[in-house]
């Protein structure tokens, strides 16, 4: 046996390892960062080292420093764990070591993602014609649709943006809710279109655009180029704007609907849950994030544009020395994502839904929001507990008392090890928010979670 092959079975040994330790280790991190910057820092040597020191002393030296966000006690944000399947082809990913921009020197690569590209867009109801690509994750994803929404409207008053850039270029008037995720203002940033131009739709008690309001807004400059920005899944309480009433509006108003469905857009997979996404199938792009319900590894978001033309007319690349494959011949992924080098990540994607298949994806789904619908109950039976969404899909939004006794109590679980959740604010009061999308999540998990509880309120009792 090879030095490198025992080498890396030594590596697996530390990964598996941890993964067997998912299931009773605290979830909480036990050093602090200023106790990683200990560990971790220091000059850099002047000699090599062998390489299996260097991955002991990192595994031991880090260990203290990791959350356990693979466990099913992890309901903190919004983001899965890891099925074995895809993290065995993660780790095959890393092995394999493809730069997967383009297909002539990787089609293997190439391939897994046209692949997954209309095994995805069949779950998650997007016409099958669309265009996608594989980027880090929903940011990436907000960037590359709405760099494709804003060639198009601006294309649509005789603006080549491409070519001239934005100088000159009439004003882009961008449609979103009040609660938009943060995301999206970052990807506006990013784009040049900048934060100014968003008009805020107010918004209910769940966080959806009151649909009048979003019909007045737009009827108020039906000329001018419009992106209406929707949401599929509010990142606190989990609700869907209305997304048939915003496809009408935004195409009585000649706009481009974006879809941010970095979560809720896997409803389309459930039949039970389906209904929640009505109108989605209506819309220009679509973003969403495959390492949150699929439960890949780390990174992997999807864009999906209903108009392959714009789409590759904000992304593609063209350069001497690169090797593009005809038409007939492949599809380079360069030419539809903001990366030029980039992690084969279709691989991990593929693995997931082989592994799970479409009705192993419909029960992850189901159970995580049963789960969900099971916390809601729960701990709405605690001393003073206020459960503040309609839990719709697989978020749950509480607080107690007052912003002290709420933060008193979320401090108490986190630090306890048991489970870990964070923290929000919601119509300017303290909230605790539990996200469940993680496949190794258990009822044994709920119940130790909600027993976390009834001891940090005990304590404070006490």
């Amino acid at each position: 046996m090879s030095d490198e092959r025992e080498f890396l079975r030594l590596t697996a040994d530390l990964a598996a390892d941890f993964v067997d330790s998912l299931a009773e280790r605290p979830v909480r991190p036990e050093a602090s960062v200023e106790e990683m910057r200990r560990a971790l820092g220091g000059p850099l040597q002047e000699q090599p080292r062998d390489p299996r020191e260097v991955i002991d002393e990192l595994s031991r030296a880090t260990e203290p420093g990791l959350a356990a966000m693979g466990s099913g006690r992890y309901f903190g944000f919004v983001i899965g764990g890891a099925v074995p399947a895809a993290l065995a082809a993660d780790m095959l990913t890393s092995a394999w070591d493809q730069n997967a921009a383009l297909a002539l020197p990787t089609p293997a690569a190439a391939v897994v993602e046209e692949v997954v590209g209309g095994w995805l867009a069949e779950l998650l109801g997007i016409p099958g014609s669309a265009s996608f690509a594989l980027v880090t994750g929903c940011q990436m994803a907000h960037a590359t649709c709405l760099a494709a929404a804003r060639h198009h409207v601006l294309a649509q008053v005789g603006h080549d943006v491409e070519r001239a850039g934005l100088a000159g270029a009439p004003p882009i008037r961008v449609v979103a809710g009040a609660k938009r995720h943060g995301t999206l203002d970052r990807a506006l940033r990013l784009l040049g279109i900048g934060t100014d131009a968003v008009r805020e739709v107010p918004v209910d008690d769940q966080g959806r655009m009151l649909t009048r309001a979003l019909h007045e807004e737009l009827r108020g400059d039906r000329n001018g180029p419009t992106i209406v920005c929707a949401q599929a899944g509010e990142v606190n309480t989990g609700a869907f704007d209305d997304l048939e009433t915003a496809a009408d509006a935004t195409r009585d108003a000649g706009g481009w609907l974006h879809v941010d469905g970095a979560f809720g857009l896997w409803a389309a997979a459930s039949p039970t849950l389906r209904h929640l996404i009505a109108g989605a199938e209506r819309a220009d792009s679509w973003a969403t994030d495959a390492h949150k319900w699929l439960n890949v590894p780390f990174d992997c978001g999807v864009a999906f544009c209903a108009h392959p033309e714009p789409h590759r007319a904000a992304m593609g690349i063209r350069s001497d020395y690169l090797l593009h494959a005809e038409p007939e011949a492949g599809r380079d992924p360069v030419d539809w994502n903001p990366e030029h080098s980039r992690r084969a990540r279709g691989f991990t994607v593929y693995a997931a839904l082989r592994s799970l298949g479409r009705s192993g994806v419909t029960e992850l789904v189901d159970r995580c929001c049963a789960h969900a619908r099971r916390f809601a109950l729960e701990l709405g039976d605690l001393p003073g507990c206020e459960i503040l969404n309609d839990v719709v899909l697989n978020q749950v939004l509480f607080r107690f008392e007052d912003d002290e006794k709420t933060n008193a109590v979320l401090t108490r679980v986190q630090a306890g090890g048991e489970a870990w959740m964070g923290g929000t604010m919601w119509d300017g009061r303290a909230a605790i928010r539990v996200s469940v999308t993680n496949w190794r999540t258990t009822s044994a998990d709920i119940d130790r979670t909600i027993a976390a509880f009834e001891r940090a309120l005990a304590d404070l009792a006490g």
